[in-house]
């Protein structure tokens, strides 16, 4: 399209020399800048994209929008905010696909993941078509795959492409994640959301929202976006956790959207008692708007049911029936990195979990401390360049059930790998326990699996939390290859078990 038509659209003022310029597509790495692309230079938290303008240029940029002017002989539209500029221009490009796709999309700071593939079990169940795109995969009509980007929600440009592609696959629904940060930073701008569900809230990301409030004004985007959409044949609807008390203020922020409450200990219009539990799932039995049924839910744990609960909400605002809602989830499967069992034929269990944070780490020991009869040995550790507070109280949360534990890197970043140590023992410390008594402090993350392997009997369970489905582990500037179960059966192997 014309780079005027296209300025002009997403309300960018169209510098002297652009309009007839024809623009083959936008990008905001100048690293996948090609012939006729519109650059998009986004401040960064590292790097500012201003400083890659000239590598922009001679990959073919024709472009350049920026927050300020660049000196160039290429037209500049400056923008007072380029990450807004992104996401209208992505939209305009790819010709707002969501204003015919409809879209759920789900929030919290624990079980997004897992929520949008059963999400996704439930809408497929009721006749629909569905994509998603999780911080674990992502799914186009009948073609899946990993996600290797790191990222839970990608850019606007991204999300925004893959509605268009949904579209053309015949998709009638996107399923998608939508992070506090995705929120904050305008990622989600320009998608018009059909269902906002919310997960639950804890402390996360305070090192980016700076206090907790700020971070569930952030979700609370989400709500509102609710109330500016289109009608597209379905009623826009908040499916919201009634068993965390923040839920009442996303309501709020939902005002004039159906509003669809799921709990176990409160009451709520999507309701379940957990008649059974062990470490095959749950039994429940699950009333809503006036129906009953039994569900034998195959993915373990309390957290798992109120994830169950929340797809049946989406999907009955999506017009599925409650039946349809059971049968999807009786086949519901974990997803990669999530409770993943690591079987060699060890007398042991080995689970890979992506639990990192204090409250999703405490919910999965206290999960597995009933099912252990042995010792319960956990290993993780603490994000560098990410919210200080919760590492004392990962810390913490193992002490209160795990019998062993080895503190270790996940993801240091440019952080002082030593002081991210030193700030999760603290937490260790304080609750009583010893060092090489209690627990352990291993820097290298494969020999502390190593350990926690090597010191497992018959009966006892090992926990690695923190990383799940990740390919990488980010050490400085570089991503370097990681897969936290290859390590954990390469760690069995050395102990002779092979499977």
């Amino acid at each position: 399209m014309k780079l005027g038509a296209l300025l002009s659209q997403a309300r960018i003022p169209v510098p002297d020399g652009a309009a007839d310029r024809d623009v083959r597509a936008i990008a905001y790495d100048s690293r996948k800048v090609k012939e006729g692309s519109l650059f998009v230079a986004i401040p960064g938290f590292h790097r500012d994209g201003i400083d890659f303008v000239p590598d922009a240029v001679k990959n073919g940029a024709i472009a350049v929008v920026a927050e300020r002017k660049v000196r160039m002989t290429l037209p500049v539209a400056v923008v007072p905010d380029a990450r807004a500029a992104l996401a209208d221009l992505a939209a305009e490009f790819f010709d707002h696909p969501t204003d015919r796709l409809r879209v759920a999309a789900v929030t919290g700071t624990d079980g997004k993941t897992t929520t949008v593939h059963l999400v996704s079990d439930v809408l497929e169940a009721a006749g629909l078509h569905t994509g998603y795109a999780t911080t674990v995969d992502f799914k186009l009509a009948d073609n899946e795959w990993q996600n290797d980007t790191r990222q839970s929600t990608q850019e606007a440009l991204e999300i925004q492409e893959f509605c268009a592609e949904l579209l053309v696959a015949g998709g009638t629904w996107g399923v998608l994640e939508a992070t506090s940060h995705a929120l904050a930073l305008r990622k989600m701008r320009g998608i018009d959301v059909d269902l906002a569900i919310f997960t639950n809230l804890s402390p996360e990301h305070l090192d980016f929202h700076g206090t907790l409030q700020a971070y569930l004004e952030a979700k609370g985007i989400l709500f509102e976006m609710l109330t500016q959409g289109r009608d597209k044949g379905v009623p826009k609807a908040a499916v919201l956790n009634a068993d965390d008390p923040h839920w009442r203020y996303l309501a709020d922020r939902a005002a004039g959207a159906r509003l669809i409450s799921y709990g176990i200990a409160a009451l709520a219009d999507v309701q379940a008692t957990v008649t059974a539990a062990d470490a095959n799932g749950s039994r429940l039995k699950i009333t809503a708007f006036g129906e009953t049924v039994d569900l034998r839910l195959p993915l373990v744990g309390r957290f798992n049911a109120h994830n169950a609960l929340a797809a049946i909400g989406a999907g009955l605002a999506a017009g599925a029936t409650l039946a349809q809602c059971r049968d999807a989830l009786a086949r519901a499967r974990p997803v990669r990195g999530r409770m993943d069992r690591i079987d060699a034929g060890q007398p042991f269990t080995v689970i890979v979990d992506y639990a990192h944070t204090p409250e999703s780490l405490e919910k999965v020991l206290a999960l597995l401390r009933p099912l252990t009869p042995g010792k319960l040995i956990a290993v993780f550790g603490s994000a560098g360049e990410r919210d200080r507070t919760k590492r004392p109280k990962l810390a913490a949360a193992a002490a209160k059930y795990a019998d062993h534990f080895v503190i270790t890197q996940e993801d240091p970043r440019l952080e002082d790998p030593a002081l991210i140590l030193a700030e999760i023992e603290a937490g260790a410390v304080e609750a009583g326990k010893q060092r090489d008594r209690d627990y352990r402090v291993i820097d290298d993350r494969t020999e502390a699996i190593n350990a926690a392997i090597a010191a497992a009997d018959d009966g006892d369970t090992v926990l690695l939390a923190g990383k799940g489905h990740e390919g990488s582990i980010i050490v400085g500037e570089e991503k370097l290859p990681w897969d936290e179960a290859a390590v954990a059966r390469a760690a069995l192997r050395a102990r002779g078990f092979a499977g």
